[in-house]
């Protein structure tokens, strides 16, 4: 790590250590919160970060199934934060693998992306499930989840690293040496905990993403364990009912202000140009889900109207339904799901085809069908 880009404004030390590379630097950034002041220049972009988070979650509070909105938005998440570490699978692949997961037969399987997406997936899940607090016990359950099964399962999941790590080309970036992990993570759970914060609580959430990336505690993993903390201290900072917002789409569409603006930290103190950054994202997202959520809303108003024009029966509504929640039907989930007959599901699911409503995957055995409409307003732009 070239020491010469740090400056005296930079929120951390340099210490001098002995790597399997030889001698490099390592950077320790100082507890938080940083000695910086809000620049008034960033408020407006924080008022109107809010005041779209509040109209995300008014609208969220609305749903009659928050599934409507939660299971496509997780799965977006799922999809973004994973492409950012290189890892890709498209909504399609992580929908038919959960209903058929398979082991990997090679380093170059796809399965092993899927099943990497949809580990991330679960462990969101996860997070929003358990009843432990914001701590480093919950970052170590959701590493673990992370790194079951796929590549990275030898990196210790669900343990702080006890190696040294460099990240970036030739070591652009070398985190704290593993032996003050603990030092540096103690102040920083104590952080998320804090009561008199001194600046507002969105901004908190974006300081202390900073941190734990800086930190790096894993071997592997960190980015999206970041993110997913991200996404649960969002929520709760900012008294969300459900975890409406992730921020990882914006992250990769922007992903050299990603990485540019957490550097810009440690050299620079720069967290003005990266709470700015942030923020707009945070507006982004929230203005597209609200979007997405309408039109989700309409659909289903108009998905019921027609099932109704086709017979409308209450199997029928609940099978409209939870395409909502699950956008693949197939016939034998329908058939155990209502406790009915095979012949019965089969007509059901021929009603909406008829309809419009589902369609036919091809090439899939047995025969599994889809909502169009909803995985285009749901997956839009992830294929």
């Amino acid at each position: 790590m070239d020491p010469s880009l740090f400056t005296s404004q930079s929120p951390g030390d340099l210490v001098s250590i002995e790597t399997v590379w030889g001698k490099d630097y390592a950077y320790v950034p100082h507890p938080l919160p940083p000695a910086w002041e809000f620049p008034i220049e960033v408020w407006p972009l924080l008022n109107e970060a809010t005041n779209r988070l509040s109209l995300l979650e008014g609208i969220g509070s609305t749903l009659p199934n928050p599934g409507l909105l939660l299971r496509p938005l997780r799965d977006r998440e799922a999809i973004r934060s994973s492409e950012i570490e290189g890892t890709y699978a498209n909504p399609r692949e992580l929908l038919l693998f959960e209903l058929k997961p398979r082991e990997s037969q090679s380093a170059e399987d796809p399965a092993n992306d899927q099943r990497e997406v949809l580990n991330y997936r679960r462990a969101l899940e996860h997070a929003e499930q358990t009843e432990l607090p914001l701590c480093l016990r919950l970052l170590r359950e959701l590493h673990h989840i992370l790194l079951t099964g796929v590549r990275g399962a030898d990196r210790t999941p669900g343990e702080f690293r006890r190696l040294q790590v460099a990240i970036g080309t030739k070591g652009r970036f070398v985190p704290p040496p593993p032996h003050l992990i603990g030092d540096l993570l103690s102040p920083f759970e104590a952080f998320l905990h804090r009561k008199d914060r001194p600046y507002h609580p969105l901004v908190d959430c974006f300081l202390a993403h900073y941190q734990f990336e800086t930190i790096h505690p894993f071997a592997d993993g960190n980015g999206r364990v970041g993110r997913l903390l991200l996404s649960i201290m969002v929520q709760q900072a900012c008294g969300l009912s459900k975890p409406w917002l992730h921020l990882s789409e914006f992250f990769e569409s922007r992903r050299e202000e990603y990485y540019g603006g957490l550097f810009g930290i440690s050299t620079d103190g720069d967290w003005s140009r990266w709470i700015a950054y942030c923020l707009k994202g945070v507006a982004s997202q929230a203005t597209t889900t609200v979007e997405r959520c309408k039109r989700l809303l309409n659909a289903r108003e108009d998905f019921k109207n027609r099932a109704q024009a086709i017979g409308g029966s209450a199997r029928l509504q609940g099978i409209v339904d939870g395409v909502f929640e699950s956008p693949l039907v197939r016939i034998t989930e329908l058939r155990d799901r209502f406790n009915i007959d095979y012949k019965t599901a089969r007509t059901d699911v021929e009603k909406l085809v008829a309809a419009k409503i589902l369609a036919e995957l091809p090439d899939q055995y047995p025969k599994t069908y889809y909502a169009p409409e909803i995985f285009a307003i749901a997956y839009e732009g992830l294929e």
